[in-house]
């Protein structure tokens, strides 16, 4: 039974003098404090639940109820003035740690960076490895062979004449004299001439790889650029299958609904010849005879050219050893530097040649 005479002053920890001793010690604490770790430190001493006030509010229980009043208030009023000094403390502390913070870990912006930027995969690279990814994914292979290149695999199994215009000094890098019989290839198609000679058909295979012509370097032209070459060597084989291959091709690497046309052509290694063209990628054909929307990409005439195809000469074919009455095929080529203008938006073809790494890094590591 709790004591009706019990007198609180006899509580030390109630006791008026105790609690304002208390405050004047928490107030000099916090004052004292130069960081915000000392005042934490602080903070569980004065203000934590083992602190003076937090055992003198414990202890107001225990009186008498004509007591607790007088004694909560006393203890509570305390209490708010020890929570006010500490909130007051920490926000000055916070300010003078961020004025600190941007003085001492301030960056000079204008000081040279010793950091290297993360390289990138030159985009030629890329788009090479996303078209033969298309082929390989029909059961075509990927077919190699040598830059430089004898004159037989480069013009002659290919039916070029030695009075074609390509096998002058204006269009072919010879090695040495003109005599030499050494060229610096002017297509991939010397591999699928190899190819035909080292196996026997169906032979289905791509060629890609870089080429070599005593072109101008400017804004549509190189001397040196990359080809993408497709043969496919079977029985049966008609130009239905080779509008539909490059129909596929189309669409993969410039998005669905793309398809080609064929327009008649001549090419001394095919026979019937065609050039298929793209459309239009940017207006799908829209600009056409539609002023209010021209299109830069084509010219308004809803279609790119984009390379050469055809049906493989017979002769091709009896130079390499197949016969032409069980077999025929397909062949076609297209510039891989120019799919890449077509397909990124590359306006001069130096940029993809002049190493800058501004222009590779654009792409990133994109497939």
């Amino acid at each position: 039974m709790p004591n009706p005479n019990f007198d609180p002053v006899e509580v030390s920890a109630l006791q008026p003098e105790t609690i304002e001793a208390a405050v004047s010690a928490a107030l000099a604490a916090f004052t004292a404090a130069s960081t915000l770790d000392e005042l934490k430190s602080q903070r569980l001493s004065h203000a934590g639940d083992r602190s003076g006030l937090a055992l003198a509010n414990r202890e107001i229980g225990a009186l008498p109820p004509a007591a607790r009043a007088a004694a909560g208030q006393r203890v509570g009023a305390a209490r708010a003035q020890v929570d006010r000094a500490l909130a007051a403390r920490q926000a000055e502390l916070e300010i003078e740690r961020d004025a600190r913070v941007l003085i001492e870990e301030a960056v000079d912006v204008t000081l040279p960076s010793d950091r290297r930027a993360a390289g990138a995969r030159h985009p030629l690279t890329t788009i090479q490895e996303r078209i033969a990814d298309v082929f390989t994914a029909m059961g075509y292979e990927v077919a190699e062979g040598p830059e430089v290149e004898a004159e037989w695999y480069n013009f002659d199994a290919l039916n070029i004449g030695v009075d074609h215009p390509a096998r002058s000094l204006m269009d072919t890098f010879f090695l040495g004299s003109p005599d030499s019989g050494l060229v610096l290839r002017t297509h991939t198609s010397p591999v699928q001439v190899r190819t035909m000679l080292w196996r026997e058909p169906p032979i289905y295979v791509i060629c890609p790889g870089r080429v070599y012509r005593t072109d101008e370097l400017d804004a549509t032209h190189t001397p040196v650029f990359h080809q993408v070459e497709g043969l496919v060597i079977d029985e049966g084989i008609t130009m239905a299958h080779l509008k539909g291959t490059l129909d596929h091709l189309a669409a993969a690497m410039f998005g669905p609904g793309i398809v080609t046309r064929l327009r008649p052509a001549y090419f001394p290694f095919t026979e019937p010849s065609a050039e298929p063209d793209l459309l239009c990628f940017v207006c799908r054909g829209d600009s056409v005879g539609n002023p209010a929307r021209p299109c830069r990409t084509c010219d308004s005439e809803g279609w790119i050219e984009w390379g050469g195809c055809g049906m493989v000469n017979p002769r091709v074919l009896v130079a390499c050893g197949i016969d032409p009455e069980r077999y025929s095929g397909f062949a076609f080529g297209m510039g891989i530097d120019r799919t890449l203008m077509f397909r990124n938006g590359v306006e001069d073809m130096r940029d993809i040649v002049e190493g800058d790494v501004r222009f590779t890094a654009a792409f990133g590591v994109q497939g």
